[in-house]
């Protein structure tokens, strides 16, 4: 006959240990008041045992759930194919890990998950939220604040000061306008005169915010050199095609991204273009799964995606303790902006 061991229970850790089932309690549930030569012995039993709180339990006493919510506005095709969302999940990972905190996933495919996300942020289930790639419609922020969670986002918010009563939005960013004008100052020094720019999605800040960079170097650059696109290869490629038509003198092209500067490198291969000979290509975000897998390899601007991640979760985890927001290069609306840096290789 064979059967489950049973799951240890609060009370065989309090008879190993020696002490009272309250004792077992507090001590597993990070309360005070227990000496430590006794909270040494149940943290052995528990050990011994193999003891497993009952996380239900717990949330009850110590009114705290282990866990973050992780919302990205965008579909799930979008997030397992673009490696930023990798790399910014993994930082946020890390992070959370070494709090002992879970990590709970939610994607949004259209409009009817916004409410659904919003339901399950106002349900209690987590501690808090870390939200980016909003776009600037997006309702998500309205259900968050009414959802009431300590939330953190990644990304200038673009909607301005909010209601009267909302507090001012914790979010992490890289410096998008600076390390825009730092990627165009430099096909400038390398004497590129007809430069173009595809940007990302302008709906969405960071977009922009490149897009005013560019601006910045390059005032008088007529709007046929500038095309949108939505920071995918496909994008990409479609812009490149339209800039080729509109201006096929082109010489030098910044891209919004790394997955866009990818899409055009093909497309001015489709074209025989010669890169960096007749045209230069820089994108922005230096992932190394694509700038270094280009032909020719990509300059681009570093951010440090993983970095932002850690941040943003440590960010979180001080606003569900009560604490106040690290101290940084912020600005006036609370969010603290990293700087970026031009990571040169052979594409410009």
């Amino acid at each position: 006959m064979t059967g489950t061991a049973s799951r240890p229970t609060l009370e065989a850790v309090a008879e190993r240990a020696g002490v009272s089932r309250a004792t077992v309690s507090r001590v597993v549930n990070g309360g005070d008041g227990v000496r430590e030569p006794l909270a040494e012995r149940v943290r052995r039993a528990v050990e011994e045992l193999g003891y497993v709180p009952n996380q239900a339990a717990r949330s009850l006493v110590t009114r705290r759930h282990d866990a973050v919510a992780v919302v990205i506005a965008e579909p799930e095709t979008r997030v397992f194919a673009d490696p930023f969302f990798a790399l910014q999940l993994r930082g946020i990972s890390k992070e959370l890990t070494a709090h002992d905190s879970q990590l709970v996933l939610l994607l949004t495919e259209g409009r009817d998950d916004h409410a659904r996300v919003g339901r399950y942020l106002a349900g209690g289930h987590v501690d808090g939220a870390l939200v980016f790639s909003l776009h600037l419609d997006d309702p998500l922020p309205g259900l968050i604040h009414g959802a009431g969670v300590p939330t953190v986002f990644g990304g200038r918010p673009g909607w301005g000061d909010g209601p009267p009563d909302a507090v001012p939005a914790v979010y992490v960013d890289c410096d998008n306008r600076g390390g825009a004008r730092e990627a165009v100052r430099h096909l400038v020094g390398l004497g590129r005169t007809r430069i173009a720019h595809i940007t990302g999605a302008l709906d969405q800040t960071s977009a922009v915010d490149r897009l005013d960079g560019f601006r910045d170097v390059m005032a008088d650059a007529g709007p046929e050199l500038v095309v949108e696109g939505d920071f995918t290869p496909a994008g990409g490629e479609r812009a490149m095609r339209e800039l080729l038509e509109r201006r096929p003198d082109v010489d030098a092209v910044f891209a919004a991204n790394d997955l866009t500067a990818a899409g055009a490198l093909r497309v001015l291969r489709e074209h025989g273009r010669r890169v960096p000979e007749d045209v230069a290509v820089i994108g922005f975000d230096d992932m190394l799964a694509v700038a270094e897998q280009t032909d020719p390899p990509l300059t681009t601007v570093r951010q440090d995606i993983e970095g932002m991640g850690r941040l943003m979760a440590r960010l979180l985890l001080r606003r569900i303790d009560g604490g106040v927001a690290e101290p940084g290069p912020e600005d006036s609306s609370g969010g603290v902006v990293l700087p970026t840096a031009l990571v040169r290789r052979a594409s410009a």
